[in-house]
């Protein structure tokens, strides 16, 4: 068995330094006392995190996003899962154009989708609506999901379905109890990739939201314009501790190796 020498084991503690001090710098100056950002500080204090409760727009907005996460991630995983399976499983004219098209707004800067977009959705009246944003982030999260549940598909062993179908299993019965349970690892990452990507999104959004349909990054890209005080720190913060504390009741409850790699407990 390889081990790792002396030299590597200095490179990849760095590695995981320069990788991690953003987000400990950011947690770090979350808890200073003072009315600036400042770090390091001379003492430690919830100033910032009780100032998010007296700014009722950022849990507003924070809500906003999360819904909007959700529902873009689904429905992109539902278009996903049929298509991967078509595109793995079949060899018919225009496959290669069709995979193309699906990945094509990985191609597009957002800035330029996000102009399209107000375009688009301004003369079919859905501007500012909560419908035109969950289309938009619905077409450009779709290729993160595709691609995983595609590689899903791709590696499958059909035998185990021909095997369903020969004793008797509908179509149906053998994509609820073979298929989709084959393919979960990816479509479970396909989802939380997509997830991830239209949490984060602001380039785009920034140009279809509304005040009423404001999600997190754009609420606070719009607040760091006129403001430099630690609230926006306050805020990354917090995100950063709900997303840990949810990866670890997830890998309590479940596994997050037994959702996203597939793997059963040993």
């Amino acid at each position: 068995m390889n081990r790792n020498g002396p030299v590597a084991l200095v490179f990849h503690t760095l590695f995981l330094a320069f990788l991690l001090a953003p987000i400990l710098v950011v947690c770090v100056v979350a808890f200073t006392s003072h009315g600036y950002l400042s770090l390091p500080t001379d003492g430690v204090s919830l100033r910032w995190f009780k100032a998010i409760g007296d700014n009722p727009e950022f849990a507003r907005a924070f809500r906003d996003s999360l819904l909007l996460g959700a529902v873009s991630s689904t429905i992109a995983v539902a278009f996903s899962v049929p298509a991967a399976l078509a595109i793995a499983r079949h060899q018919f004219r225009g496959r290669e154009a069709i995979t193309a098209l699906f990945l094509s707004p990985l191609m597009v800067p957002h800035i330029v989708l996000g102009i399209a977009f107000l375009r688009f959705f301004t003369q079919i009246g859905l501007g500012g609506t909560f419908a035109g944003l969950v289309l938009s982030h619905v077409v450009i999260i779709l290729p993160f999901a595709l691609r995983l549940i595609l590689a899903a598909s791709t590696g499958m062993d059909r035998s185990i379905e021909n095997a369903a179908a020969s004793l008797g299993a509908t179509s149906w019965s053998t994509f609820r109890r073979v298929t989709l349970p084959l393919i979960l690892p990816g479509v479970a990452s396909g989802w939380v990739l997509a997830f991830i990507n239209s949490f984060d999104e602001v380039t785009m959004t920034v140009f279809i939201a509304s005040p009423e349909t404001t999600t997190l990054p754009v609420r606070l890209f719009l607040y760091i314009q006129d403001n430099i005080d630690p609230l926006v720190a306050a805020v990354s913060a917090s995100l950063i501790f709900m997303t840990v504390a949810a990866m670890l009741v997830l890998d309590r409850l479940y596994g997050l190796e037994r959702l996203l790699v597939g793997r059963g407990q040993e």
